[in-house]
């Protein structure tokens, strides 16, 4: 259930995104992207970016 987002598009998470090739193939280049922000450009055409290791957030606010 992985969505694919296109870049310029806006991050629904915080996390690694790895980009995909255009036919969704692992390439092993990942981004570090902030929940908000659009994703960043891709080095190659029709390339997308896959949620893979969202942050966590951990522990109580005092």
């Amino acid at each position: 259930m992985a969505k694919n987002l296109k870049p310029g598009q806006t991050a629904p998470r915080s996390g690694q995104y790895e980009i995909r090739g255009p036919r969704g193939g692992h390439t092993g280049n990942e981004r570090t992207v902030t929940r908000g922000e659009p994703m960043p450009p891709t080095p190659g055409r029709g390339q997308s970016y896959t949620l893979v290791d969202p942050t966590k957030h951990g522990g109580k606010r005092r």
